[in-house]
């Protein structure tokens, strides 16, 4: 029973750490309009300080993965947890829009850290088969903390100002700091060699590269087009308050719907996990696709937040298997390339948001995930297939 308590206590630190990380990074989006008003810039301006944003956190996620196979994953999460609230502090209190692009790099590559190293902390303690639960229960607190930063920010800002929001991020982040000193280190072997030579092991394995080459186009397609649906809501009249709500459908629908996943783990294939999601990502891109409402926007976030519980934790797990000798380079390359997706899809869909024609990026974003999920589905029932051959 203590075991059981015990990896409860380790499971809920990683929640929060996971929906500190998520917060941060998704309160940008209703943020948009209110920044480019008060630095007098263009909303593509400002998008560029979200794809910025995506840039680092992905960009950071292999050199914290070969960092924490050294000095320990905890030790590494404090680290970025400290830098993520000085640079969050600085970004409440940016003059203009090159200040506030600068610390929310920093801020990227810090709060980088914490997704994958919280993913790769429940590879090392769970055992595989009962992996995905964990994993979902952390999906869970980050889509959480999604649902919380797109409602809160937007709420924010029409009450305080848009300030308040990194600061309070920052805040978390700085208690956090504090919080994981009772987080143990998980059992593993120390890491020896050159760090770049593990990476290399991970891309010789032809599965890898497949998990990685999808998830970076699920990057694109999600999280990426993602971003404009609280945008899309205010180019209608309404308020960031009300477009923040509108958006945060994607978290409130990604934590009802893996609450699902739980109890279907073990029982389903992943790869009937991964069609399910990949139906539901295709019809959360299909509703907007026809018209941008609020009412479109809201089911398009609750059917999406459907396709990040069922298929991108069944990406997460599968991350996991690979190859698990260098678990920690392979989940931090995945993370890069989700969200190296997600920066590409924003710097992408920015155009066309710019001018105000919302429906043609939701459309391609439609165009696009037809094929994702078919080739999501094929790949990992062909890689069951394979490993038990």
């Amino acid at each position: 029973m203590g075991i059981v308590a015990g990896e409860r206590s380790r499971l809920r630190l990683l929640q929060l750490t996971a929906a500190t990380s998520t917060c941060d990074r998704f309160a940008i989006a209703p943020l948009l309009v209110v920044i480019g008003l008060d630095l007098g810039a263009p909303l593509v301006a400002v998008a560029g300080v979200a794809s910025a944003y995506f840039l680092a956190y992905g960009l950071m996620q292999p050199v914290w993965g070969m960092v924490s196979d050294r000095i320990g994953r905890v030790r590494v999460m404090r680290v970025a947890l400290l830098g993520a609230a000085l640079a969050g502090a600085g970004s409440a209190l940016a003059p203009n829009l090159l200040a506030l692009q600068i610390t929310r790099v920093v801020a990227g590559g810090c709060f980088a850290a914490l997704q994958p190293t919280t993913l790769v902390y429940v590879g090392d303690v769970w055992p595989p088969e009962v992996r995905q639960r964990a994993l979902a229960d952390v999906l869970a607190a980050s889509s959480f903390g999604i649902a919380v930063a797109t409602a809160g920010a937007g709420l924010l800002a029409d009450a305080i100002g848009w300030r308040a929001v990194p600061a309070i991020t920052a805040g978390g982040a700085a208690l956090l700091w504090v919080a994981l000193r009772r987080l143990p280190e998980p059992d593993r072997v120390a890491a020896a060699g050159n760090p770049l030579r593990a990476i290399a092991r991970v891309l010789r394995h032809p599965w890898a590269v497949v998990v990685f080459g999808i998830v970076f186009v699920e990057g694109i397609v999600v999280l990426g087009v993602l971003t404009f649906l609280a945008p899309a809501v205010q180019s209608l009249g309404f308020s960031a308050g009300v477009a923040g709500l509108a958006a945060a459908a994607f978290g409130a629908g990604a934590v009802g719907w893996s609450r699902l996943v739980r109890p279907l783990v073990g029982r389903l294939a992943p790869a009937r996990i991964a069609a399910v999601g990949g139906g539901f990502l295709v019809l959360g891109w299909a509703v907007p696709a026809v018209g941008v409402t609020l009412q479109a926007v809201v089911a398009a976030g609750l059917l999406l937040g459907g396709a990040w519980a069922f298929l991108h934790s069944t990406l997460q797990s599968w991350a996991t298997q690979v190859v698990p000798a260098d678990r920690a380079s392979a989940v931090a390359l995945f993370a890069a390339l989700l969200f190296l997706g997600s920066s590409a899809g924003a710097a992408l869909a920015a155009p066309l948001a710019g001018a105000g024609d919302f429906s043609t990026a939701f459309r391609v974003a439609l165009l696009v995930a037809a094929p994702l999920a078919v080739v999501a589905v094929v790949a990992r029932a062909r890689y069951a297939r394979a490993a038990s051959a």
